[in-house]
Parts: C-alpha cells; sequence; structure tokens
C-alpha cells in the first residue's frame, strides 16, 4: 500500500509573531510534519543556518530560478526575495509528509490562487502593542526595520479573513495545541 499524499499547510502570520516557535514545538510533537525551507536573498541573521532556517542564495541564483519556473510562490518582503522552491515542496509531500509553508501575506496569496483548497492557518499576535513588545525584545533589527515591518504587520493583518484558520498566539502552548487540533481535524475530513 503507498503512503497517502501529505497536506500542504499554508502558514502564515506577521514577523514577531511567534511562528517560529510554535513552528519548533510542532515539529518536536508530530513527526509527520515537515516545515519547507525557503529560499531567501537577505543576510543570514546571527545564529542561522543555511539549509535549516532558509537557503541564502544570491539575487542572481533566485531570479534564475524564477525563470525556470522553480517556485511555488515568492515574493519581495523588505527589500529582499523570499520563495518556496516547488521540487522540494512536492518531494515531501509525495512521501506522505504534511508541508508547511511558513510565508507572508504576498507569498500566500499567491499559493491560495494555485491552491484554492490548501489548509491556511495566520497566526496572529494578541495585539499590535504586544507585537511591538516582541519585535524590540527580539533585538535583531534596527528602530526604523522594526517600524517597517509593524506597518507591514497591519497591513498583513488586514488579509486574516482569506485564511480558514486565525489562531491568536498569546500562550505558546495554546497556539500549538490549536494547530494540532486543525491537523488532526483536516486529516480526519481527508479519510
Amino acid at each position: 500500500m503507498s503512503k497517502k499524499r501529505g497536506m500542504l499547510v499554508l502558514y502564515t502570520g506577521s514577523s514577531g509573531v511567534g511562528k517560529g516557535t510554535i513552528m519548533k514545538e510542532l515539529l518536536k510533537r508530530d513527526p509527520n510534519i515537515r516545515l519547507s525551507v525557503s529560499n531567501t536573498t537577505r543576510e543570514p541573521r546571527k545564529g542561522e543556518i543555511d539549509g535549516v532556517h532558509y537557503n541564502f542564495v544570491t539575487k542572481e541564483e533566485f531570479e534564475k530560478l524564477i525563470e525556470a519556473d522553480g517556485y511555488l510562490e515568492y515574493a519581495v518582503y523588505c527589500d529582499n526575495y523570499y520563495g518556496t522552491p516547488k521540487k522540494q515542496v512536492e518531494d515531501m509531500l509525495e512521501q506522505g509528509f504534511d508541508v508547511f509553508l511558513e510565508i507572508e501575506v504576498q507569498g500566500g496569496l499567491q499559493v491560495m490562487k494555485k491552491y484554492p483548497d490548501i489548509l491556511s492557518i495566520f497566526v496572529l499576535p494578541p495585539s499590535l502593542e504586544i507585537l511591538e513588545k516582541r519585535l524590540r525584545e527580539r533585538a535583531t533589527e534596527d528602530n526604523e526595520t522594526i517600524e517597517k515591518r509593524l506597518k507591514e504587520a497591519e497591513k498583513e493583518i488586514s488579509f486574516k479573513d482569506r485564511y480558514k484558520y486565525n489562531v491568536i498566539n498569546d500562550e505558546l502552548e495554546e497556539a500549538v495545541n490549536k494547530i494540532l487540533k486543525i491537523l488532526h481535524t483536516e486529516e480526519n475530513k481527508r479519510k
């Protein structure tokens, strides 16, 4: 018997909302979840590992793959390219894994056009004030970049109703459990 094709999951939320922290927990708790590693042209942040957090590529490499139709989606965010390589995602889905696309709204909307039935989850902050506090406490960017990210977050949050599920990340444990419950509910609908 061949393994059933995995689910493609669109996983979005504004910068600083805690998507990465939630994802670490999801990966620990569910061995069938895989995270698609996006390509980006931005510089790595302290502690980020090429091939784990992102595939760090040059602008030229990124644009060559665009020309070859090698992305599920791609976008420019804060002056850098971000994109999801098609082949890597397809391979994991065929192996039966549920693949999370952790991408921003621009890319998410592209994916929803191509895959209207995709399971989509938008992670929200409890408030914009708390989001700002988290971004500042992270201390990975200067004030100008934080302001840019906050303006972008307001725009992104306005698209939350296009997603099938909204999850507020107030308490990490609650957010993780809610997403796992969503996955299991959707999995049962496919049987």
